[in-house]
């Protein structure tokens, strides 16, 4: 059926004539008619299915003519990944240019003011990824309240990727009479939830995906040794036609890519961790033929469309049946066909037959060793030149513009000078080693100068004299003219005369106006030498007249805390102690406690106490 007798606008369906679409494919000839009418459409179909156009020409088709506020964009359109949003938007950006409409892909990873100055001139058609329109909308740079008509594409990869509580808000922040469309190549649970809360009564095209793909689709799990899994892909890799490798993680992409090159075949890595610019030119040369092999991990399963994708390998299995599904999608697209081959050892292949099943796939299974005739039959695979590629270097991206800072070489502005070229005795400033936190600067306090610029020797205006700093050595003093003579001898005949002179010069006592207390030194006195010189010691003081001498005392005995038995005699009960322990005898009791005389002692007894007596 033609695209203007399913309603698409006549300028559209007259450039998709131009560009040799004339028959619709079958998601689009089941959507086109309800979306164009207003109705909300849930369709579901294989990724390639035309799902693309689906929705954009219905989108185009009700815009058509429209203008734009600034920061108010009329359609929306939620990708997961950049891949996907600017997949999206190379189609549509053609076709809306032929009903006066314009697009803008907001994704991260993309110049960043290049986003926010297209919505300032204002934009009718967004296509976005959740995460940068999120930062957009805080900020304040785009408002979605005249947002009309809202398309969720790969509803249910956004929600595995936790973007479900985004696309809530997003959802809300529309118009709530507006409509929304709603593909995806599977339904589960977290889809159906958007489609309850936000889809009003829709509209359910499903297509399956193993009938349209049936004929055209052929899958084989090929059973081969852990050892040879490598040395089988770069044989798959040689083969002629263009090939996609899928694998699991970033590390695996690049090993696999780096054993390829040393064999000799060309290839190119696309992953999460390559930035937009080089993954934009990986995908550029994929399609231009200049490398034939392709190794990704899943964010190339959706979004990226190249014409002629003849094999698809799953070198690392598939997480889940809908992860295969959205792999194998990547061949056989708009009417062409295609194989999927899963590479396995005798232990996975229970499980990958499992997932096969889930995905409603049948496998063939072939046994397959290197150069082996099953594996040149079933893959075209080829043995490599074995001449290795080196692999091109990374460069490095940057989203900044040449702006006032970073500018180079300025000669070539009008008649104002490059900046060495008129002061070439002056140095640029370079970049020195961090000196530690300087401040909300951003580390500028880092730039030193290398070298100290020398003088000039002239000013421009020549108004003002130039100060003359050429300053002699210090050896060179001596020569510099001097008003005041100098008192340092020159010679040891000048220092001798000198002598001389001073011996011939009067004593000081001799001069008339000299005291010699004047001079004399302060000499410093201790205590013990003031009190000397200023009082009489102990057996002098009887000079005085102040006072009478004491008279003369004995000497008194020595003094200390602790026993000592030379320095006393010892007492009567000393004596007898000493007596009665030579004897092996005890001393005897004391009848009473000293100090108290006329009261008994009390003798204690063990375990009882007596009263005391009176």
């Amino acid at each position: 059926m033609s695209f203007e007798k399913l309603g698409v606008h006549p300028a559209l369906a007259q450039a998709m004539t131009d560009e040799g679409k004339t028959t619709a494919f079958p998601i689009q000839v089941a959507t086109l008619p309800e979306a164009i009418a207003g109705r909300d459409i849930l369709g579901r179909g294989q990724t390639g299915s035309g799902k693309t156009l689906a929705f954009g020409l219905a989108m185009m088709t009700r815009l058509a003519g429209r203008t734009a506020r600034p920061h108010h964009p009329l359609g929306l359109v939620l990708a997961p990944t950049r891949e996907l949003a600017v997949q999206i938007s190379e189609v549509i950006a053609p076709l809306s240019r032929t009903v006066n409409l314009n697009s803008q892909v907001v994704a991260g990873g993309m110049p960043y003011m290049r986003q926010i100055q297209a919505l300032k001139r204002g934009v009718p058609i967004i296509v976005a990824t959740p995460g940068r329109l999120m930062d957009l909308l805080d900020k304040g740079h785009i408002n979605l309240s005249d947002v009309e008509i809202t398309v969720l594409d790969e509803a249910d990869q956004m929600a595995d990727m936790g973007f479900l509580p985004s696309v809530k808000e997003i959802l809300a922040l529309t118009k709530k009479d507006g409509q929304r469309l709603l593909f995806s190549a599977t339904l589960d649970r977290d889809v159906d939830t958007l489609v309850k809360m936000f889809l009003k009564n829709p509209v359910t095209h499903s297509l399956e995906n193993e009938k349209t793909t049936a004929g055209r689709m052929l899958h084989h799990i090929l059973i081969m040794d852990q050892a040879h899994k490598d040395v089988i892909s770069t044989q798959i890799a040689a083969r002629e036609g263009r090939t996609i490798f899928f694998v699991r993680t970033k590390h695996g992409a690049d090993k696999l890519a780096e054993k390829m090159l040393r064999a000799g075949v060309p290839v190119g890595v696309l992953h999460g961790g390559k930035s937009q610019g080089q993954r934009t030119r990986v995908l550029a040369a994929f399609k231009d033929g200049k490398t034939n092999a392709l190794v990704a991990t899943d964010v190339a399963a959706r979004g990226i469309h190249v014409d002629g994708v003849s094999l698809v390998v799953h070198v690392d299995a598939p997480a889940d049946h809908k992860d295969y599904l959205h792999r194998a999608g990547r061949t056989a697209r708009a009417g062409e066909s295609g194989t999927v081959v899963t590479l396995a050892t005798s232990k996975q292949k229970k499980g990958i037959h499992g997932l096969a099943s889930r995905a409603a796939v049948k496998l063939a299974e072939v046994f397959v060793k290197p150069h082996d005739p099953e594996l040149i039959r079933v893959t075209g695979a080829q043995a490599p030149s074995g001449i290795p590629i080196e692999a091109e270097p990374e460069k490095h991206e940057s989203s900044r513009k040449p702006g006032s800072r970073n500018r180079g070489d300025r000669g070539d502005r009008g008649d104002r000078p490059a900046r060495n070229q008129d002061r070439p005795d002056y140095p640029k400033r370079e970049r020195g080693p961090y000196k530690g936190n300087s401040g909300s600067n951003g580390g500028r306090s880092g730039f030193i100068k290398k070298e100290k610029p020398e003088p000039v020797a002239e000013f421009r205006n020549n108004e003002r004299p130039v100060r003359n700093f050429e300053r002699p050595a210090r050896d060179d003093r001596s020569e510099r003219p001097s008003t005041r003579p100098s008192t340092r001898p020159s010679s040891r005949s000048e220092a001798r005369t000198t002598r001389d002179d001073r011996a011939s010069r009067p004593a000081r006592a001799e001069r008339p106006d000299f005291d010699p207390r004047d001079r004399a030194p302060k000499k410093k006195w201790t205590p013990q030498e003031v009190r000397n010189s200023e009082r009489p010691s102990r057996d002098d003081r009887s000079e005085r007249g102040d006072r009478p001498a004491k008279k003369s005392a004995a000497a008194k005995p020595f003094r200390s805390n602790k026993f000592d038995p030379m320095a006393s005699k010892p007492t009567d009960g000393f004596r007898a102690k000493s007596a009665a322990k030579k004897a092996g005898k005890k001393a005897a009791p004391k009848t009473s406690k000293p100090g108290r005389p006329g009261k008994p002692a009390v003798k204690k007894v063990a375990g009882k106490k007596k009263p005391r007596t009176k």
